[in-house]
């Protein structure tokens, strides 16, 4: 298992090894061990969830209070999709900014967001199939979003005809999130 820190603070890209032969493969997706090794703090997950996506579905972007925040663990189990992670922290080095990594079925990649961080994602294919784990239970009133579309931000998805859940649509542009004081400071990520 290779885990590569992407240019945004606090998100990672892990690489396993997929063994395989005539009967399938065989994936180790997740070791907490390695993941807090290179973390320096403990691994801890309260949740997970399924979603599955046509092809052109942009979920996110999403993200929530701090505290706690909400750490995620994210792999495509089926399918293929472009993952993106936004750094929303004020006063971050990065803010901001954002990343991509393609998540699929084959290479089997997964990608960590450290607390405070922006979440979403394209489906490359139908039925794509992503796979989370959360390090906080779901709470309605601490979760958020930002409009994806938002020029702004500027994220290159790859679709010309994104579908959008009501509530994505309905989301603040990344301007107005940060006006408002929706958005998690730096400060507060790093003491959580």
């Amino acid at each position: 298992m290779k885990i590569r820190p992407l240019s945004i603070e606090g998100a990672y890209e892990v690489t396993p090894v997929v063994h395989g032969d005539a009967r399938g493969s065989f994936t180790e997706w997740l070791r907490f061990d390695k993941l807090a090794e290179v973390l320096g703090r403990p691994v801890t997950m309260m949740q997970g969830n399924i979603s599955v996506s046509a092809a052109g579905v942009v979920r996110g972007i999403h993200y929530a209070d701090v505290p706690p925040g909400q750490a995620k663990y994210i792999t495509c189990v089926r399918g293929s999709v472009l993952d993106v992670v936004v750094d929303l922290r004020t006063g971050s080095p990065t803010f901001g900014a954002w990343e991509a990594v393609t998540l699929d079925d084959a290479a089997r990649r997964a990608v960590y967001l450290s607390e405070g961080l922006g979440h979403g994602f394209c489906a490359l294919t139908d039925d794509a199939t992503m796979a989370y784990l959360v390090s906080t239970t779901y709470d309605p009133g601490a979760e958020h979003g930002i409009h994806p579309m938002d020029p702004d931000l500027g994220i290159d998805w790859p679709t010309s005809t994104p579908v959008l859940s009501g509530k994505d649509t309905n989301a603040p542009s990344f301007a107005e999130a940060r006006d408002r004081g929706m958005l998690p400071s730096w400060d507060r990520t790093a003491r959580s």
